[in-house]
């Protein structure tokens, strides 16, 4: 394997030369680190099942980021494949997600967001299906919980997107933690010198040292 020459963000932009970075730094990860792929995938069922056999088979990511609009047929070809998760959009942390999210159903009067989890869960369980759950919208985090309780979710937006991990944590902590926190841009954009390296680290370490502070009261 040739040395990575550099990493950057949306290394997708850059076509094939993007691909082989992405596959090489898969690849420079040592075993028992769980990889998801936030590529935001979900296609007619047979495009999907492609999309799954690319990040899952090729790639060899553990999990994969999936939007919900189309369906149940456009999201299932992801959960058949062993040891593998979908991590399914719901209530994103964007401020055009209210755009629909929100929309509440004259039916249900449920938001769309609530009815995305209640019908996923119906797809898939929580040994197989997690939910990704924006930072910035604390202020349902909470609601959210009680809808899936035992589903994990993946929440971006802590950082630099104003997201606080201690109001996340106060509130979607299961018995057995239940959240994975992505921290990107505080991290990547830590410095764009030569110590790049020292500052994302220390970034990095930051947001570890706060995360353990709350999964230590768990025990």
């Amino acid at each position: 394997m040739q040395p990575i020459k550099s990493i950057r963000p949306f290394i997708e932009a850059l076509g094939t030369e993007g691909w082989d970075i992405m596959y090489q730094t898969v690849q420079s990860i040592p075993p028992g680190y769980f990889i998801i792929a936030d590529a935001k995938r979900g296609d007619i069922g047979n495009t999907s099942a492609l999309y799954a056999r690319a990040f899952f088979e090729q790639l060899n990511a553990h999990a994969l980021t999936v939007a919900p609009y189309m369906g149940e047929d456009s999201v299932k070809p992801f959960l058949n494949f062993k040891d593998k998760w979908v991590i399914l959009l719901a209530h994103t942390s964007n401020p055009g997600s209210a755009d629909f999210q929100l929309l509440e159903s004259k039916v249900t009067h449920r938001k769309l967001y609530e009815e995305v989890i209640c019908k996923a869960k119906t797809w898939a369980s929580a040994q197989q299906l997690m939910f990704v759950v924006g930072a910035t919208r604390a202020d349902k985090i909470k609601s959210i919980r009680q809808l899936a309780p035992d589903y994990f979710f993946l929440v971006p937006g802590v950082g630099t997107q104003g997201g606080d991990l201690d109001e996340v944590s106060r509130h979607a902590l299961t018995s057995e933690c239940g959240l994975l926190v992505n921290v990107s841009r505080s991290v990547i954009y830590a410095a764009s010198d030569a110590g790049f390296a020292r500052a994302a680290a220390l970034e990095a370490r930051k947001i570890q040292q706060q995360m353990a502070g709350h999964l230590s009261k768990l025990s």
